[in-house]
């Protein structure tokens, strides 16, 4: 059976990803950072739908915190065969007002979380002889958001970081990949009154915002497509095209 990490896997667009792979028959182990009411509700949550995650807490922007979850998880399954690098967090500001420290926060956990677990993990998908890792960034990290600039520059980061690191995996059969979300209907983008997301979908040529449902069914094909790597998919309905 296969396995897969979703980190920032207990709400919103995490939690639709996981959601995903239990369905599709994987061993899913759900990261959370700090809310652990939410991740045991979810975790509860999918247990009366007959699955059965494992919770497992860190900061992905902690090294140390991130050494001992995969050491958890290696220990439990001995590999992994698909990390999902989800969690993320938002700045809604402009950039006077954004100080060095939700700069480096942002950062921390977009970006730098991203590096920690995929390198916590290259090793191991190495050895195994393939593997796949998907990181979610932005629609604002391809064209940027006004009073996002740090949001927007760290998911900018990652799709870098996705080219990069697909270059570098390719040789040894470890796909990496990015999915980039357009306005997605989630808790992130509740501060956005009624008539900005009526602005927003008229952007869109589908009509509606996204889901986390879109969002996961990309992650999954990417997840279990042998000949993908190295791209950025946008799941948002056509907007900013």
């Amino acid at each position: 059976m296969k396995t897969v990490l979703i980190t920032g896997g207990t709400k919103g667009i995490g939690r639709d990803i996981a959601f995903e792979f239990l369905q599709r028959g994987y061993e899913v182990v759900i990261n959370y950072s700090s809310d652990e009411s939410a991740a045991i509700a979810t975790q509860s949550e999918f247990n009366m739908l007959g699955y059965c995650p494992v919770l497992m807490r860190a900061d992905v922007s902690d090294e140390a915190q991130v050494e001992d979850m995969f050491s958890e998880i290696f220990r439990l399954y001995n590999k992994l065969d698909v990390l999902v690098n989800n969690a993320g967090i938002s700045c809604i500001k402009v950039i006077q007002d954004t100080t060095s420290s939700e700069w480096d926060r942002i950062f921390g956990v977009n970006a730098k979380g991203a590096f920690l677990c995929s390198r916590a993990v290259a090793d191991r998908m190495i050895g195994a002889g393939g593997g796949a890792i998907i990181n979610v960034s932005s629609i604002w990290g391809e064209v940027g958001a006004s009073c996002e600039v740090a949001y927007s520059a760290s998911k900018a980061a990652v799709i870098g970081f996705t080219k990069a690191l697909a270059k570098e995996l390719a040789p040894s059969n470890v796909r990496v990949n990015c999915v980039s979300p357009g306005v997605i209907d989630t808790t992130m983008n509740s501060h956005l009154t009624a008539d900005e997301v009526e602005e927003l979908i008229e952007q869109i040529p589908m009509g509606r915002l996204g889901t986390g449902e879109d969002v996961a069914k990309a992650v999954a094909f990417l997840a279990e497509a042998p000949y993908v790597t190295g791209e950025v998919i946008s799941v948002g309905g056509g907007f900013a095209k």
